[in-house]
């Protein structure tokens, strides 16, 4: 608290950043226990490869459970959704390897929507002008 009784500007920037971080992880969990939950449903139509099926079977109960366990993690939700990616992404472009153009392709939007997160994260409080001048 300052003076005048609102929140100090250092303090401010921080809650705000912690939200949308918390925020952008949930929804991107949200989206991968979609895809993987898909991925397994056409699998019930479609044969799935035994190991593409064992590891989308351990990636949805990762990320269901990171729900729980990543409420106040941020460190637990970032690992989850790394590996949940990872365990859909890898075997794909280990059997056809011409999928890594297009994911190479998708990783620049990626990279600079990053690249702004990290900006905002260590943006300064605005600076007021002082009183009386």
């Amino acid at each position: 608290m300052n003076a005048q009784g609102g929140p100090t500007p250092s303090s401010q920037p921080q809650g705000r950043w912690s939200k949308v971080e918390k925020v952008t992880s949930i929804c991107l969990l949200v989206v991968l226990a979609s895809f993987i939950g898909t991925r397994l449903a056409f699998a019930t139509v479609w044969q799935l490869p035994t190991l593409d099926l064992i590891l989308s079977i351990v990636a949805l109960l990762l990320v269901l459970a990171s729900f729980w366990f990543g409420r106040h993690s941020r460190r637990w939700r970032l690992w989850t959704v790394a590996l949940a990616s990872a365990t859909q992404i890898v075997p794909m472009v280990c059997r056809e390897p011409v999928l890594l153009f297009p994911l190479l392709a998708a990783a620049i939007p990626v990279a600079i929507v990053v690249g702004c997160l990290i900006a905002l994260s260590k943006k300064d409080a605005p600076v007021r002008p002082a009183q009386g001048s």
